[in-house]
Order: structure tokens, then C-alpha cells, then sequence
């Protein structure tokens, strides 16, 4: 019997980029395509098979822990991102400033959507966990739009989208359109009481 479940929702990938390797900065460079290894995008900073633990985890590991790298993606939505730039008075906020991997439309409430879910489109990636707003971005932001940077924190709480890594190897293109498959599970109950 299959545990994921192919659900009626789409996506389609609006924009594509990656953190260069070394390259001092958060920032994503703008790709038309990009191939997706086992080990992320070609060339991404983020990528790789494993990596050092962070603040993140630190309630699992002291930091600098060598652990699975399942944060090889940072993937957003265009609604949330909309949502973010009116909360902050931006028009709009460039995905590069944020260091995003891929943005897609089409998915409701994207940040939470349940981890273990899968994008597919023959290349297939597994999200992880929602990415928790740090001030990274924000600096970024800063740097673009004086005075702004600040309030990126807090106008990305819930919307910060999710970290991914790749379950199979391809090529992702913008317009390339993506299934939800979600884990075929009910919540588990004393969830409710941990974080309230």
C-alpha cells in the first residue's frame, strides 16, 4: 500500500536561482534551469550530502555537528512572497535577496504543508521542514531597500517557505508545473499540546 498520496494541488516554478559556493553572500544568482543531483543544485552552497548542524538543530546537536543535509533547497511561493513585501510596504521583494532555490505557484498555505511531502515532476524533491525567518534575508533586503531590512523577520513568519532535498536527480526549468504528493497519515494528536 503506498505511504504518499498524489493530491490534486500544482505548482508551477516561476523562478530558479542558487548561493554561489564561496561567494560571501546570501544572495541567489537567477537560473533558466538547473540540474538537480542527489546532492542539490550544481554549484548551490547549501548543497551537498551532509553538512554542519546550526541553530536550527541545536536541540538535537551542538552546532557544528557534521549531519544528513536534508536543507540542500530553500523553496518559497509567490503568494507567500507577495504577502511578505505587503507586510514590509514593498511592491515586491527579488527571491535573490532571500537566497532562494525555487519559487513555484499554485500551492495554498505552502510554508505548511506537511514535511515528508514531495514536488514531483519526474525530478523529485522532499520537504524537510517549514524554514524559520532569520535575518540573513533581511540584509540583504537592507542593502536593496534602505530602512527595510528590519522588518523582514517578522513579516516572514509562517511564509518563509520550506527547506528541501533532492529523492531523485533531473532537471528543474521555470514553467516546469509539480505535483503535492503528501504522506498518507493523520496528525498525531499530542502535537497539539507541544507547541501551545
Amino acid at each position: 500500500m503506498p505511504a504518499l498520496a498524489p493530491t490534486e494541488y500544482t505548482a508551477r516554478i516561476t523562478w530558479l536561482g542558487r548561493v554561489v559556493q564561496d561567494g560571501g553572500t546570501l544572495r541567489s544568482e537567477p537560473l533558466q534551469s538547473a540540474f538537480t543531483s542527489f546532492d542539490g543544485f550544481e554549484g548551490e552552497a547549501h548543497g551537498g550530502a551532509t553538512r554542519s548542524s546550526c541553530v536550527r538543530v541545536r536541540s538535537q546537536y551542538p552546532e557544528g555537528t557534521e549531519i544528513r543535509n536534508v536543507r540542500q533547497l530553500s523553496v518559497l511561493s509567490v503568494e507567500e512572497i507577495a504577502g511578505i513585501a505587503a507586510t514590509m510596504k514593498l511592491d515586491d521583494i527579488d527571491p535573490s535577496l532571500m537566497g532562494v532555490s525555487m519559487v513555484i505557484e499554485g500551492i495554498p498555505d505552502f510554508t505548511h504543508v506537511p514535511p515528508s511531502a514531495r514536488l514531483q515532476c519526474g525530478t523529485s524533491i522532499v520537504i524537510d521542514m517549514e524554514n524559520r525567518p532569520c535575518v540573513f534575508p533581511g540584509r540583504e533586503i537592507e542593502a536593496e531597500h534602505k530602512g527595510f531590512g528590519k522588518a523582514f523577520k517578522p513579516a516572514a513568519k509562517d511564509r518563509r517557505g520550506v527547506t528541501a532535498w533532492v529523492e531523485r536527480e533531473g532537471l528543474f526549468q521555470i514553467g516546469d508545473t509539480l505535483r503535492l504528493h503528501v504522506p498518507d497519515q493523520r496528525a498525531w494528536p499530542p502535537l497539539g499540546d507541544l507547541f501551545t
